[in-house]
């Protein structure tokens, strides 16, 4: 059973949980709200009802995922750690700069064995000043063939302690 860790955020209580099959939807809908907000660039490779279908039958029962709750039960954010992959983390667009971010890459962290990589687009410097903020170094930058949407990216690597 995965603890609940409650917290306040911008005076809005919001508690982190282990994601359940019945929250596929609404973590699509914010997956792909969150990357039409923050990387207008990025070619839609999938439709929305492809995007459910990975969401529900790939994402969910093939990786820890975490979601955080505003105080109604609405999603603000998910995290996805597959191995010592960071796989995703996406944020409501109305859900940034609130610490909601810290608070599942913290989690997935805790989770991890002391390691994590992951990738971002090269283009998406929010991203990346997130993570380096958060101890992740920059490894590799790749050209783009390695991803569906042929957008350079670049590979991060985190290690505990430093």
């Amino acid at each position: 059973m995965t603890r609940e860790l409650p917290a306040q955020q911008s005076g809005t209580a919001v508690r982190l949980r282990a994601a359940a099959a019945g929250d596929a939807e609404e973590v699509t809908r914010l997956f792909l709200a969150s990357r039409a907000a923050a990387l207008p660039y990025l070619p839609r490779v999938h439709s929305d009802e492809d995007t459910l279908a990975w969401i529900t039958h790939v994402v969910l029962p093939g990786s820890r995922v975490w979601v955080a709750e505003g105080p109604a039960g609405e999603i603000l954010g998910f995290a996805a750690l597959d191995g010592d992959a960071l796989d995703q983390l996406y944020l409501r667009p109305d859900a940034l700069r609130r610490g909601i971010g810290t608070r599942l890459l913290d989690r997935v962290k805790a989770a991890s064995q002391g390691e994590l990589s992951l990738y971002t687009f090269q283009r998406n410097t929010a991203a990346r000043a997130f993570y380096e903020r958060h101890g992740f170094t920059a490894e590799a930058y790749d050209d783009g063939s390695r991803n569906e949407e042929g957008e350079p990216d670049v590979l991060y690597r985190w290690t505990a302690g430093g």
